[in-house]
Order: structure tokens, then sequence, then C-alpha cells
């Protein structure tokens, strides 16, 4: 963050200073007092069940130099009638002031948005210094917190835009207008939220329409409701993906025994080969959207192509690790839909290995057609897998049929996975991150193990 007083913050936010003004923050801004940094501020928010404000000693001690609240706090606090909505004009405030070195990305899609986002962080950071969203903290409050990290040296800050409510990314164009604004793809993540697909692609196509004067759109070219975005703006747009058509173009797709992809990025241009330590198929897909991306942002192909495998992926995230005993953890537990589903499954079949298990826990936020869609995903990790753990869900169960394994919650899959596992055998585990499969998945992990993803790749 640029040093700003808490006179200074007070003046932007409208609010007033309880403490000293001179007070100058010079660090990042957190909402978790336990993450704060010497020189940080503190935002607090009172909760269903916890009063931030009640933490600022914790914070004090953990460096942060002021607050951010809707009241006085131990700490010299700015205090304000919505902490909310002061965090975002903060946040526009910053990246105002940076603006003319700037380039900011915006990253959107139903799946593969962390993923996309991280393979463009290691492509831009190379080229210059770079902030990007960590993990998945994409939405009201995540995207200002990482608006707030840029500094003058920042030159790409690279934002992961979610999306609940039609309404929700025009708002976080609204605090800064991407240069490059990416669309991956529509899918069926938070159809109980939207209700349809093309509700999605409406919420989705808002960040198409909320680039800056000579932004770029960058669109997933095998995604019909994607590219018809193009008719939304009259910016310059590229696409990437498989399809003939596509500026950035998937060719060659090759897995090794890890379900490892080496494949060729293509433009009208250029060729480039790469090889990925991430898992999945998909993840060539992902990478394009990054090359592409990093194209409009000034990264030559070759560059991009260089720096993809150089990535590292946010947790949780197809990521494999050996287990004691000799079997294979695929650990994709932080979410869950039918498409990020099939594409996990697509990777666990292509791993050698002597049994392939797949621990599967409930997709949330599917709507009305939440049972048929757990259904069909059983029958489709009935078709790649040797074994399919169901965890919660009967829908699930019944699809995969005689493959299936039904168990009631996590102590159970954990105490089965623990009684079975042999040398030789692949576990997939994942689901949406409310059913806390993460829990499996470092049981299983809670020996040494080592991670594989991120590996010199001579072992190929």
């Amino acid at each position: 963050m640029i040093p700003l007083s808490l006179g200074e913050i007070a003046a932007v936010v409208g609010g007033t200073v309880e403490g000293d003004s001179a007070v100058t923050v010079t660090a990042s801004a957190v909402l978790d007092s336990r993450q704060a940094e010497p020189g940080g501020l503190f935002v607090a928010f009172v909760g269903e069940h916890a009063d931030g404000h009640d933490y600022a000693v914790q914070a004090g001690r953990a460096g942060a130099v002021a607050v951010l609240g809707a009241r006085p706090t131990a700490l010299p606090t700015v205090v304000v009638e919505d902490a909310k909505a002061a965090l975002q004009v903060l946040a526009a405030h910053v990246v105002a002031r940076l603006r003319d070195g700037l380039t900011v990305v915006g990253v959107t899609g139903s799946r593969g948005k962390t993923s996309t986002k991280d393979l463009l962080a290691a492509v831009l950071s190379s080229a210059a210094p770079t902030i990007a969203t960590v993990g998945s903290l994409n939405n009201e409050l995540g995207v200002p917190l990482t608006m707030l990290r840029s500094t003058a040296a920042t030159r790409f800050l690279v934002l992961e835009m979610g999306v609940r409510r039609i309404g929700d990314i025009a708002q976080l164009t609204g605090l800064v207008a991407p240069d490059v604004g990416v669309v991956l793809n529509v899918g069926q993540a938070h159809l109980s939220y939207l209700g349809s697909r093309e509700a999605i692609a409406q919420a989705k196509s808002e960040l198409v329409q909320g680039l800056a004067p000579g932004g770029t759109a960058v669109l997933g070219a095998d995604d019909p409701r994607v590219v018809a975005m193009r008719s939304l703006t009259d910016r310059p747009v590229l696409t990437f993906g498989r399809a003939q058509h596509a500026d950035v173009r998937v060719l060659d797709v090759v897995l090794d025994r890890l379900a490892r992809p080496s494949f060729t990025l293509r433009t009208a241009a250029a060729w480039a080969p790469v090889v990925l330590p991430l898992v999945g198929t998909h993840q060539a897909l992902n990478a394009s959207a990054a090359a592409a991306a990093g194209l409009a942002a000034g990264v030559s192909l070759d560059g991009a192509a260089a720096a993809l495998p150089t990535v590292s992926l946010s947790k949780w995230r197809l990521e494999l690790r050996d287990l004691v005993g000799g079997a294979t953890l695929l650990d994709d537990s932080f979410n869950a839909d039918p498409d990020s589903t099939r594409a996990a499954l697509d990777a666990l079949a292509a791993i050698e290995g002597k049994r392939r298990i797949a621990v599967l826990g409930e997709m949330l936020e599917l709507g009305d057609n939440s049972e048929a869609e757990h259904r069909a995903i059983g029958e489709y990790a009935a078709f790649r897998a040797d074994v399919v753990v169901t965890v919660g869900t009967r829908p699930l169960a019944d699809g995969a049929g005689e493959r299936a394994v039904a168990l009631a919650d996590n102590a159970a899959a954990i105490e089965w996975l623990h009684g079975r596992l042999t040398a030789g055998d692949v576990v997939l585990v994942k689901a949406s991150r409310g059913a806390r499969l993460d829990e499996v998945a470092a049981a299983l992990a809670s020996g040494p193990h080592d991670v594989l993803v991120g590996r010199s790749m001579d072992n190929r």
C-alpha cells in the first residue's frame, strides 16, 4: 500500500480520526487480526459471531498501526458509518493514484479463474512487479484488499472477480476499470443465486462492458456464451482455446503419467511449446487464457510460454501428493461444480495407478437441478474411477451404482480410506467448500509426503 496518514485516509473515505491523525499506514489492509503486518491497517467489521473491533489489540500486537471501523478502538481509528464502503473507496483512491504506471487485469469465469489468475500472475511477474489476488479473495471485500496491496513499484494488478448476483462485477469494475478483461467460461457455479446460464453469462459479461478506454477483452473461444460477449464491447478482442478460430490456440495436448500436460500455443504470428507442472488437460486451456491476457498486456508469446511452468497454484486445486504407504492423493477439495468435477475425474483417470478412488461430496448452489446433476456426476465418476466414495449425498451414490461406497460424513470417509488404501492407489478428493472435504485430504496427507506439483519435470 502507498503510505497514507490516518488524516489522509479519513479525508478520502469521509471518516473521522480517533487518536493520532499523523499515524501513517505503510503496509497492507487485512480483515483478520492475525494476518496484520507491521505498518498495516486492520479493517474491523461486526459479524454474526464476532466483533472485529474487539480484536484491535491483537492486530496491534501483530504490527497493525491503525484500524478502519465503525467505532473507536484501542488503536488509532478512522471511524466511518460503513466500513465496507470505506474500504472500497480507499482502494479505488489508491489505485487511481497509481494508474498511470499500472495495467489492471480482471479475470472471471465459472471455473478455472483462480488457476488462470495464478498462471497469469506467473506470466506478468516475469516481465514486471505484479500483485495478484491471494487464493480466491474475489468478492466485494477481497478485490479492494488486493488493490490496496499495490505500491508505486507495481506494474501489473491481477484481480480475480467472482459473482453471485447480477451487478457484482459491475460494482468491482466501478472501483477500477480493467485494461484487460478475461472471461473464461459460463458454467453452473452459483446457479441457485442467478437462476440460469443466461443470467450467469449476463453477470460475467459485466467485465467486458466495464473495460477501461483502450482496454482488451480476452474471451474463451470454446464457449458460445462467452464468444457472444464480443458484441457487447467496441474494445479489441482476443480469443483463446482449442477452437480453430482462437487467436491463441491450444494444440497437441499430451499428458504424462501424472496427467501433467505438454502442448503448443499458437498465434497467427508465432508458436511456443509449454510444459506445465499442473494436473489435467483443462490447465492447458487456462494457460492459453493467461498467455492471451499476457499478449494484451504486452508480454510476448515466448515470454508467456517460458513463465507458465513457474506457476505456483493456490492450495487445494488438484494438488498432487505422495502418501505414506505408496498411494497418491489428488487434492481438489477447494470447490466443485459439475464441469470442474468432470475435469478432475478426467485427471484422475489419466494418472497411472493401480486403483482409482474418487471421494466426492456435495456440489452446492446448483438450484433446482441439484439432484439430477449429482446423479449425473455419480454416473460419470463410475465411468472414470474404480471406486466412488460419496460423502453425505445420496444422489451421487445412486448415480455411481455398484461402484459407490456411500458414507455419512467426513469421519466415516477418513476411517474407510485409512483402512483400505494400498500402494499404487490414486485418490481424488473433491466437493464444494461447504462440504469441508479438505479435512479428508488433510487426514490422508498427515504423514510425511512430497508435494509433486512444482517439482522438477525431469521425472517425466
